[in-house]
């Protein structure tokens, strides 16, 4: 019996968010250029994205590409930019095969021409799909989305469209990159590293976290699924107590 049989299919979480961590490491291990991780990378993106639409998860969000990551050599630049266009070009086949849409987030004009125009003719082209929402996080970082959020709020207050008053926190999620996803309910990272390095702090508030020693161009499906059987173990109360919620 495989471990997805072990999955309670009706307490999946809906949205998963995964910091893919370790694609350096991986590569300096086995002696090679850094990219080289990265390359092998795509083949652990391709898995779990196989691996959530076989278990049903609606939603799936994967941080690619960092802000503070333009502060890397040029040259790693150059080729994860590269290597992103050559990717999405590849992997558009595999996302309608498995009637995945794709949708991004982040400072998307701050990514090279070529590179924005693939990304949004695959989005364009997916757009239709149903199955689950592969969400990647390009050029992003939650400090630069809640800055934008906190002057596209101050604009309408000091156009006479807002009242400071009618600031809530619901307001606030719809001026995100993710106003039109849910939460997450479980956060991921691999490579060991127990921090979440700047990636969605506002929707992460009640997301359960599991971190994992496996470097990210080792993680399968597999992996996904031990997981998101250690979520379904947990609790999730909420701030209130475990006799409320029975």
């Amino acid at each position: 019996m495989g471990i997805s049989a072990l999955i309670a299919k009706d307490n999946l979480p809906k949205h998963v968010a995964i910091i893919m961590d370790g694609n350096g490491r991986w590569a300096k291990e086995k002696g090679k250029f850094r990219v080289f991780g990265h390359q092998n990378g795509v083949l652990a993106v391709r898995d779990t994205v196989e691996g959530a639409v076989e278990l049903g998860i609606q939603y799936l969000t994967l941080y690619a590409f960092s802000t503070e990551n333009w502060n890397r050599p040029q040259l790693e630049v150059n080729a994860l930019m590269e290597l992103l266009v050559s990717t999405i070009t590849k992997e558009t086949k595999t996302l309608m095969d498995n009637e995945v849409r794709l949708n991004a987030i982040g400072d998307l004009d701050s990514l090279p021409k070529n590179c924005h125009q693939e990304l949004k003719e695959a989005m364009a082209k997916t757009s239709q799909n149903k199955r689950c929402t592969l969400t990647l996080a390009l050029s992003y970082s939650s400090r630069w989305e809640l800055t934008q959020a906190a002057k596209h709020i101050a604009e309408l207050v000091k156009a006479g469209k807002l009242d400071p008053q009618d600031i809530d926190e619901n307001l606030i999620s719809k001026q995100l990159n993710t106003a039109d996803l849910p939460d997450p309910e479980l956060m991921i990272r691999t490579s060991g590293e127990l921090r979440i390095s700047n990636f969605l702090l506002w929707q992460l508030a009640y997301a359960e976290l599991y971190f994992t020693p496996k470097l990210w161009p080792d993680f399968r499906r597999e992996d996904l699924f031990e997981a998101i059987l250690d979520y379904q173990k947990r609790e999730r109360r909420f701030g209130m107590t475990s006799e409320q919620l029975k």
